[in-house]
């Protein structure tokens, strides 16, 4: 008998050589499995945040402020709660705070307060009795806000700026001399690129449906960290973390918007109280663009310094980004320079602009995004000012070890990446800039790299083997359409040697086993291992009832193999086995950089006329440990490679310069890439393991799709029409008038 629950943990000390997954017999692992809950998603059965009713339930409607900078002086409720089907206006915000979106502990006031931060933020939610009445008087609502003096304009005030305090990310590196470097070498490159603010624009808006019960507080959220959020929302409420759960089991996208607590949840919790019946609360697509978060505009400098070969002896990027006052997070464009390429001297920077514009946060890949537009432009206008091709340039330059901590990498595959993709690109095919025409369009080619660190976090999920063989997997992990209940289900399946409908998997539940969720391009390691060593025990204990090894039994079809006998799974489970298995990080990080590579390649046409860029194929190859899914996998690198696309071509935040206001906030004015500017795009992985990462020597991928894949554009349009655009989006009014007659 099995009822009682074992833990299996692990600290990523030391390399884990011998994985359970290459000896498992159901062959799960790595293939293209259909997602898990495809079939419910397709149906409508799929619940998000949005669709849950609940009996007796009110809806809300949240009020922003119509002024960048003031203070509120009145809010006159009493003027809409005679309106027909209005509850109540709720104001009473104060003790929430505006940087749990990050994570953050400063106590910021979000809504509520007196003093206004920025055009759009919440100071009030209108209540009714249905959606229409609640928004009908949020348009109502009166409101008076003295005008103050804001920073709207991030040109005229550039040159104020902050030193970001120190976190996990410093914001200040160098090492060696980078201007003596640019000084004596034979070759140099000196440019600034710039990058608007952009917002993650997911497909589902933030909303929470907020219920009380005996104190206790239930939110049924769109948050991709149910564990940490469910934190968040306690400390700005002033409870105990016991007293309030996070119910997240399907995410309509999230790309960091939805990584802490939004201004809806905190009101409809607030709401709900008061009330005394549960409230839901859906964002307006604008306030999705008004009051979550953005990601902050850039300046980037680039200064590479290299020899007659092209060999870099200095590296530098310096960065200026933007955040509200008091908010420590900076946009961390340098976080990949660190370590891409050597180059003995080397200095990264980030200082920050103060601005009374939308709170500035994680959005997909933080840092290489938009990063790696600068630097890998900048790559390439190096190749051609030393007469190189620009991966001969890249091979040159390719680092034996961490240039900077002087250790090893735990695997690195990028030179690989790039003579694969030029390979199955065609790059041989690649001329000089406007040699190559169909009519009026000119045709270019442009590659750039890809990276992306690597991380593992703290994670916990609990297995459960019943006496028919059916496993359930219950964890507060969640699935924002990456494809994580498939993965998890491989996983186990692979280990106990069932097929994916014996395996229930339950997701987005903070009080499951706490999870690191989904974020950084972590959950699936995170999660995935801790299902490992899970499975890893439940092994461990049958192979000890059946009187042998664990390594001598074979899990296979819902059958235990071992000793010349079969038995079922469910005969030895008894009572049930349950089993949690617990992963964090440990000596590994640091002895080893860990970061998945990858090469992106694109061919664009661009109007010799109009300057009009469109975008004829694209490919990118990747390595990223072992690929989990081959499907799932190849869908996140197809979602980041169109991310890239918005960044080189279409997507571009735009605030008014004199109040802060976000004028193109919503899906018609902010120009997402739609299916008519994506092209043909191929993936292609390379086989790899990386046993310093994880015991599934899997490393993230959902995010390195979009590191670089926006400049691997902007250098194709170079080399189409030799006209080289700074300033991203690569619009074709930019192009047009530098464009040869």
């Amino acid at each position: 008998m099995f009822g009682f629950s074992h833990t299996n943990s692990l600290t990523m000390d030391k390399p884990v050589p011998d994985s359970l997954i290459d000896r498992g017999a159901q062959h799960l692992v790595g293939k293209p499995v259909n997602r898990y809950e495809g079939p419910k998603k397709v149906s409508g059965t799929a619940l998000y945040s949005a669709e849950y009713m609940l009996p007796n339930m009110a809806y809300g409607v949240l009020v922003g402020a119509r002024r960048g900078a003031g203070k509120v002086s009145s809010i006159d409720a009493d003027a809409v709660r005679g309106l027909p089907g209005v509850i109540d206006v709720v104001t009473d915000f104060k003790k929430f705070i505006r940087n749990a979106q990050q994570g953050g502990e400063k106590k910021a006031p979000t809504m509520g307060v007196e003093e206004v931060a920025y055009f759009g933020q919440v100071i009030a939610i209108v209540i009714g009795e249905t959606y229409e009445a609640a928004r009908d008087a949020a348009i109502r609502l009166p409101l008076t806000i003295d005008d103050a003096e804001g920073r709207y304009d991030f040109d005229g005030h550039r040159g104020e700026t902050d030193v970001p305090p120190p976190n996990n990310i410093p914001a200040y590196s160098s090492q060696g001399d980078l201007d003596a470097a640019m000084a004596d070498a034979a070759v140099t490159i000196d440019e600034t690129f710039t990058t608007p603010s952009q917002n993650s624009a997911a497909m589902e808006p933030h909303a929470s449906v907020a219920t009380w019960d005996n104190g206790k507080l239930l939110i049924y959220g769109a948050y991709q960290i149910p564990s940490q959020d469910a934190q968040q929302l306690a400390d700005a409420l002033g409870l105990s973390a016991k007293k309030v759960r996070i119910v997240s089991e399907y995410i309509g996208g999230g790309f960091g918007s939805k990584l802490g607590i939004s201004p809806e949840s905190a009101a409809a919790a607030i709401a709900a109280k008061q009330l005394g019946r549960p409230v839901k609360a859906v964002m307006l697509r604008q306030q999705v663009f008004d009051a979550t978060v953005r990601r902050s505009n850039t300046e980037q400098r680039i200064l590479l310094a290299a020899d007659a070969d092209g060999r870099l002896t200095g590296i530098g990027h310096e960065t200026l980004c933007a955040n509200l006052p008091g908010e420590d997070f900076f946009e961390p464009t340098g976080i990949g320079t660190h370590f891409l390429y050597a180059g003995e001297h080397r200095r990264i920077t980030h200082d920050l602009v103060r601005m009374n514009l939308t709170l500035s946060g994680s959005m997909r890949a933080p840092g290489e995004a938009v990063g790696m537009l600068a630097l890998e432009s900048a790559m390439d206008m190096l190749a051609e000012k030393v007469g190189l091709d620009p991966i001969e340039l890249r091979r040159r330059n390719e680092p034996a070890q961490d240039p900077e901590k002087d250790v090893p990498f735990s695997s690195r595959s990028l030179i690989e990446c790039l003579d694969t993709g030029a390979k199955l690109f065609g790059w041989d095919a690649r001329q000089a800039p406007g040699a190559r025409r169909d009519g009026e369009w000119l045709l270019g080619m442009g590659v750039a790299s890809a990276t992306r660190s690597n991380l593992l976090q703290s994670d916990s999920a609990k297995v459960t083997v019943n006496s028919s063989g059916h496993a359930t997997i219950e964890t507060a992990m969640t699935d924002i359409g990456t494809g994580t209940y498939t993965i998890l289900a491989q996983i186990a399946g692979e280990l106990l040697g069932l097929t994916p409908d014996a395996i229930t998997v339950k997701l987005g539940d903070s009080d499951a086993p706490p999870s690191s969720g989904s974020g950084g391009s972590w959950g699936a390691c995170g999660s995935g291992s801790a299902v490992y060593l899970a499975c890893e025990r439940i092994r461990e204990d049958v192979a000890k009832k059946l009187g042998v090894e664990a390594a001598d039994v074979t899990f296979k079809d819902g059958m235990v193999i071992a000793a010349n006998r079969a038995s079922p799974l469910g005969d030895l489970a008894g009572d049930g086995i349950v089993a949690t298995g617990e992963i964090s990080p440990g000596k590994q990080e640091k002895a080893t950089t860990q970061a998945s590579f990858g090469a992106h390649f694109a061919e664009v046409a661009v109007n010799a006329v109009t300057g009009e860029v469109r975008m004829r194929r694209m490919l990118g190859v990747f390595a990223a440990g072992r690929i989990l899914n081959a499907k799932t996998a190849r869908s996140q690198c197809l979602g980041g490679m169109t991310f890239g696309i918005g960044a080189a071509l279409t997507e571009e935040l735009v605030h008014d310069t004199r109040n802060g206001k976000t004028v193109n906030h919503d899906l018609a004015e902010y120009h997402v890439p739609v299916n008519a500017d994506v092209p043909q795009i191929d993936v292609h992985f390379l086989d790899e393991r990386d046993i310093h990462a994880n015991p599934l020597h899997a490393k993230g991928i959902g995010e390195l799709g979009i590191s670089g894949a926006g400049a691997a554009i902007a250098n194709a349009v170079y080399n189409a029409c030799g006209v080289r655009v700074r300033d991203f989006p690569l619009t074709l009014d930019k192009i047009i008038a530098e464009l040869p007659d």
